[in-house]
């Protein structure tokens, strides 16, 4: 039988009583045991070690989750299947990133050839631009927005993971399905995170499901260390294990999800059952970006990740920068002031351009002149010695415009969580997942079983624009469409050596718009900087989206502030809680990082 590795067991000890196995199923493939470990403290900041294996690794955002993969890759699973066990845990026990009811872009190598699988969720067929704009025409509150059934697209994680295993799968779909099925009927003990995300969180407790199952009488967040059980889920995944995606989006399932939407005690939202049943996860050409000695893969359109930081990195590749960049494990002034500049700029084009691909075309039809090098050495030029100031960045002309778009205004973007994976044959999974906000829509649904518990509907469709169009009466691309999909900022990564072709990182993390800043900073900390996986994740974040800088709270001294503000930049410390998951390829073998913000580990042979 396996167990967890021993590595595990001596940085994260026990904060509840340890999980007895159960009985394996004689007719599963799977040999799939209950770790006795549970997650960490995940609010705040703890050190990790860094992880060095031989064959395969896989991160995620729960040592819960993680462990999941890790044996299904003992079982000789494939990265996809291990991606799949990965994200049904999750479901379980990071229910306010993740889930079943959310959506999902999985970036997948074979050894050969790079596949993009898109999940992302779609708005149903019924709502238009107004989508969430109040009676006198003004946007609503964020979280006005957000908490209701409005902001619930059709969920499309299921149907991408079903398509991806039906390309690469090793082990049954069935099987896939027994860690987290068996961690929602024996009981998980309530993470310090997730006890920390409930207590923070008050539009969860309007949702009576979800106020019952995860809150005391009193309305208390559940205790860390309490068992909970989720017997809906269970019930829930047990069905989409014997009938795949179908179990999600027809039948009683479906019917309980419609009616959770549609009966929202504020403001009910649009979405049928046609809209479920006719969801189609998509495979996509992923972009793959020549940058230095590497080839950096990520995904296109609807998401901004992959084209937004590589502008940063081709921006930042025109200048010239101090060396060396880091001086006592912190970025220098001039280094940061540069990276916060190309961002501004490459923020300006993102708001401009770039949204669902069957909507919207790209500038010269072609969404890498965003990333011609001419382009981008024409944008640098216009980062100078002192910043351009909040707002100031406007977006440029990458080529032949077919359509005259209005610029987007910034809006909040949150959530989501991100899973690395690399096989035993050296194929490799980057996936980042989400259900946007934490806690989504904060609608629970318990798939119609009357059990306790279920799984968290998402708020995707705030990732549109909530004014379809500006003052001038311009058009925003990523404006509320019938079966659009929203731009994201999902942004998984895969990286290549240019000469050989041979796999050498995997990365990715949660974090809303601030994806694309972690992103791209961690690549330039492993590809320019020469850090190992875990030391470039432990370094502080600095991140703009056009107007104030956000600096990570307490990792940057006063005189780094100053020197920003005396460079134009108006600062301000905040959490900045990404959950980047990294792995490497070393001389002998894989090494793993995971962000010491969260409760991720690494785990492999």
């Amino acid at each position: 039988m396996l167990c967890l590795k021993p590595a595990l067991v001596r940085y994260w000890p026990l904060v509840a009583a340890l999980l007895s196995p159960l009985p394996i199923a004689a007719e599963s493939v799977l040999p799939y045991t209950l770790p006795t470990v549970t997650p960490e403290v995940g609010s705040g900041y703890s050190d990790k070690p860094g992880w060095v294996y031989q064959q395969f690794a896989v991160a995620a955002a729960n040592p819960l989750a993680t462990d999941a993969g890790y044996q299904v890759l003992a079982a000789g699973g494939s990265a996809v299947d291990a991606a799949i066990a990965v994200q049904m845990v999750l479901t379980l026990v990071e229910p306010q990133s993740s889930g079943i009811g959310g959506g999902a872009f999985l970036l997948y190598y074979d050894g050969q050839a790079i596949g993009a699988y898109d999940g992302r969720e779609t708005a149903p067929q019924a709502v238009g631009g107004s989508l969430f704009l109040d009676a006198e025409g003004e946007p609503l509150a964020f979280l006005d927005a957000a908490a209701s059934g409005l902001s619930v697209g059709v969920p499309g994680t299921v149907r991408m993971l079903e398509l991806a295993h039906r390309d690469h799968g090793r082990l049954p779909w069935a099987d896939l399905f027994t860690p987290a099925i068996r961690l929602a009927e024996h009981g998980f003990p309530v993470s310090h995170r997730l006890h920390t995300s409930l207590a923070a969180e008050q539009r969860l407790r309007d949702d009576p499901l979800a106020r019952a199952f995860y809150y005391d009488s009193d309305g208390s967040a559940l205790a860390v260390g309490h068992m909970l059980h989720n017997p809906a889920l269970a019930a829930i995944l047990s069905a989409i294990a014997a009938d795949g995606s179908a179990a999600l989006h027809t039948g009683a399932i479906a019917e309980d999800l419609i009616a959770r939407v549609q009966s929202h005690h504020s403001r009910p939202g649009a979405m049928t059952l046609d809209d479920l049943a006719d969801y189609q996860a998509q495979t996509r050409d992923p972009l793959c970006t020549d940058w230095r000695a590497y080839s950096v893969c990520g995904f296109p359109p609807p998401s901004s990740g992959h084209l937004t930081l590589m502008q940063i990195l081709g921006m930042l590749d025109q200048l010239e920068l101090p060396e060396p960049a880091l001086e006592n494990q912190l970025p220098r002034v001039a280094w940061l002031h540069a990276f916060l500049e190309a961002a501004r700029l490459a923020f300006a084009d993102r708001g401009q351009y770039i949204a669902d691909p069957d909507f919207v075309s790209a500038p010269a039809d072609d969404w890498t002149s965003l990333l011609d090098p001419d382009y981008l050495a024409r944008r640098a030029e216009l980062i100078g010695n002192t910043s351009m100031g909040s707002g100031a960045a406007v977006p440029g002309n990458p080529g032949a415009i077919t359509h005259t778009w209005g610029l987007q205004a910034t809006q909040p973007e949150y959530g989501t969580s991100h899973i690395s994976i690399v096989d035993a044959h050296g194929h490799a999974v980057a996936m980042t997942t989400t259900i946007e906000a934490a806690f989504g829509a904060r609608i629970l649904a318990d798939g119609g079983t009357g059990l306790p518990g279920g799984y968290l509907l998402n708020n995707e469709l705030t990732d549109f624009s909530f004014r379809p169009q500006t003052a001038e009466g311009l058009a925003i691309a990523n404006r509320v469409e019938p079966g659009k999909r929203p731009r994201s900022s999902m942004s998984p990564t895969l990286v290549f050596d240019r000469d050989s072709g041979e796999l050498l990182a995997s990365l990715g993390s949660p974090g809303g718009a601030a994806i694309i800043h972690y992103v791209a900073r961690t690549l330039i900390a492993l590809f320019d900087w020469g850090l190992d996986a875990q030391q470039a994740l432990e370094l502080p974040h600095a991140i703009t989206l056009g107007g104030t800088v956000f600096v990570e709270q307490g990792r940057f001294p006063e005189r780094t502030l100053s020197a920003l503000r005396e460079l134009g930049h108006a600062t301000q410390e905040r959490e900045l809680t990404s959950g980047l998951q990294a792995i490497q390829r070393t001389d002998e073998g894989w090494f793993g990082g995971a962000d010491p913000r969260r409760e991720g580990v690494v785990m492999g042979q």
